[in-house]
C-alpha cells in the first residue's frame, strides 16, 4: 500500500545483501514484464508524457506497473521515485529511496534494439537526497539480463552475464580514435553539431559515433569496454545561453528534456566506482544532483570518458558558446 513519508527514525535498516537481492529482483521483474509486452499492439504508441515532459510510450506503462507491483509485493518499506510515477511510498517510515528508470532507452526497446536498461539507484532516505547519497545501484540490460551492480560496502563493481571481465575500461586518449555516443533527443540538432560536429567528423571514420537514446546504456558501455566516451551537453549550452530556452522547448514538446536525476543516478555511481571519469559539461562532479527534482535547475549535462586524458580533451575540444 502507499504509506506516509519518512518519520523521525528508521527501525531495522536492511543490510547490503538484502538490498542487493531486492534491487536485482526488481530489475529482473521489470525486464520480464517488458520483454513479454515488447511486441504487443500499443507498445509503440505515445500515451502521454512523463512528469518531466518526455514522451510516454505504451511500453513505459508496462514497466511502471511492473515496478510498483514488485514493490507492493514485498514487505520492505521504501520510497520510490520513478520516471512516470513520481514519488510514492510503500509502508511506513522507509529507510531508503529507490530512484527507478524502468526503461532507460524506451525508443530502442520498442524498436527491439539492445540499447535499453533497467536503472535502479538506492539512497538513504533524507530531506534532500542527492546522487552523492546513492549507496546501491544496478543497471540491467533489457535484452540479455546482464547487469552491473555496486554498493558502498564493496569496493568497485560486480558484473553478471558478460562473456569477459568487467569493468574493462579502454585506455583511449585521442578523440580521433574514440568510439563515443552522443544525445539528440530534446536537443536542437543544429546546436549539437555546432558544438561538436568537428569531433564527429574527426572520429567517425577512425573511431565511431553512435546515438543510442539511452544515457545509462551509453555510460555502461564505457564499463564494458565497448565505448570510450559519452557526451550530452544540452544542459550546459542552455546554462551558458538562457536565450536558447525557446529552441530547447521547441524540440522538447514545450519542455526542457535534459538529463534528469533518474537518467543518471545509478550510472554515475557505477561509473565512478569503476574508475571512469564522469562530470557535467563544466567538468564538475554530478554528486550534488537532487534525486527528486526535475526542474531545469537540477537537470544536468554529462561528459564521461574512460581516461582522464580523453575527458580533458573532450572538454577542451567542444565548442562552448562564449
Amino acid at each position: 500500500m502507499t504509506g506516509p513519508g519518512p518519520g523521525p527514525g528508521h527501525a531495522g535498516r536492511p543490510g547490503a545483501a538484502v538490498l542487493r537481492q531486492y534491487v536485482t529482483g526488481l530489475a529482473g521483474a521489470v525486464r520480464e514484464a517488458v520483454l513479454a509486452a515488447q511486441h504487443r499492439a500499443g507498445s509503440r504508441l505515445v500515451r502521454g508524457h512523463s512528469p518531466g515532459g518526455d514522451a510516454q510510450f505504451g511500453l513505459d506503462d508496462v514497466a511502471e506497473a511492473a515496478t510498483w507491483k514488485y514493490v507492493a509485493d514485498h514487505d520492505l518499506p521504501v520510497a520510490v521515485y520513478s520516471e512516470d510515477g513520481g514519488l510514492r511510498y510503500h509502508g511506513t517510515d522507509p529507510a531508503h529511496l529507490l530512484v527507478v528508470d524502468p526503461i532507460d532507452g524506451t525508443r530502442p526497446a520498442v524498436a527491439g534494439l539492445e540499447s535499453a536498461t533497467v536503472s535502479v539507484a538506492v539512497a538513504r532516505m533524507s530531506r534532500l537526497p542527492r546522487i552523492a547519497d546513492v549507496e546501491h545501484a544496478i543497471l540491467m540490460e533489457l535484452r540479455t539480463g546482464a547487469y552491473l551492480y555496486g554498493d558502498r560496502a564493496t569496493p568497485g563493481i560486480t558484473a553478471h552475464g558478460y562473456d569477459h571481465r568487467v569493468p574493462a575500461l579502454t585506455r583511449t586518449t585521442d578523440p580521433a580514435r574514440m568510439l563515443w555516443s552522443l544525445e539528440f533527443n530534446g536537443h536542437p540538432a543544429h546546436l549539437m553539431t555546432e558544438a561538436y560536429g568537428h569531433l564527429i567528423d574527426r572520429s567517425a571514420n577512425t573511431g565511431g559515433v553512435f546515438v543510442f537514446n539511452s544515457a545509462t546504456w551509453s555510460i555502461s558501455r564505457l564499463l564494458t569496454g565497448q565505448l570510450d566516451a559519452y557526451v550530452d551537453i544540452g544542459n550546459r549550452l542552455l546554462r551558458d545561453d538562457p536565450a536558447l530556452l525557446p529552441e530547447f522547448e521547441r524540440v522538447g514538446n514545450g519542455r526542457v528534456l535534459h538529463l534528469f536525476p533518474y537518467d543518471i543516478a545509478a550510472a554515475v555511481f557505477l561509473a565512478e566506482r569503476a574508475g571512469a571519469v564522469i562530470t557535467d559539461g563544466y567538468g564538475q562532479p554530478l554528486g550534488d544532483t537532487v534525486l527528486t527534482d526535475l526542474s531545469i535547475a537540477n537537470q544536468r549535462s554529462c561528459v564521461a570518458a574512460s581516461t582522464p586524458e580523453l575527458h580533458r580533451a573532450l572538454l577542451s575540444a567542444i565548442r562552448w558558446k562564449e
